[in-house]
């Protein structure tokens, strides 16, 4: 497969405080969030502002996050994860949380590069290069 550019695909909050963090998005950016449970039963927030999807919150929680702060986190989209994922390690990244599939939503990766920046990729289920990520 050819490789493409990559493209900012979708921009996560990580907190400890969804709550919280639901009420200061509504009213600093007006967005409204839909509650939905992933795979593993994990509570998880759709942000959307006039209709469109503009991103998601994950609750932290322990013992699998502890010491985690609350974050950002922007996934990149690749078109081969396991690829994107052995470069980056040749590269000379960390590798925290090793390529896995999510249902529904594709294969992601969390890479922490050579001064610590932390970053995901993503390799959208049903993307192609061809397919283009929505504009956030």
């Amino acid at each position: 497969m050819a490789s493409s550019p990559l493209k900012v695909w979708w921009h996560e909050l990580n907190t400890w405080e969804p709550d919280q963090a639901r009420v200061f998005y509504n009213v600093t950016l007006g967005w409204d969030f839909q509650p939905t449970t992933l795979p593993d039963g994990t509570r998880y927030w759709l942000a959307h502002k006039e209709g469109r999807a503009v991103g998601g919150i994950f609750q932290l929680t322990e013992p699998d996050c502890e010491g985690i702060p609350a974050h950002w986190m922007t996934y990149l989209a690749v078109d081969d994860i396991a690829a994107a994922q052995a470069r980056a390690e040749q590269a000379g990244a960390e590798i925290l949380r090793p390529a896995f599939t999510l249902s529904g939503v594709g294969r992601l990766s969390v890479v922490a590069d050579t001064s610590g920046a932390v970053i995901g990729l993503i390799e959208p289920e049903g993307y192609t290069p061809e397919f283009r990520a929505p504009v956030h």
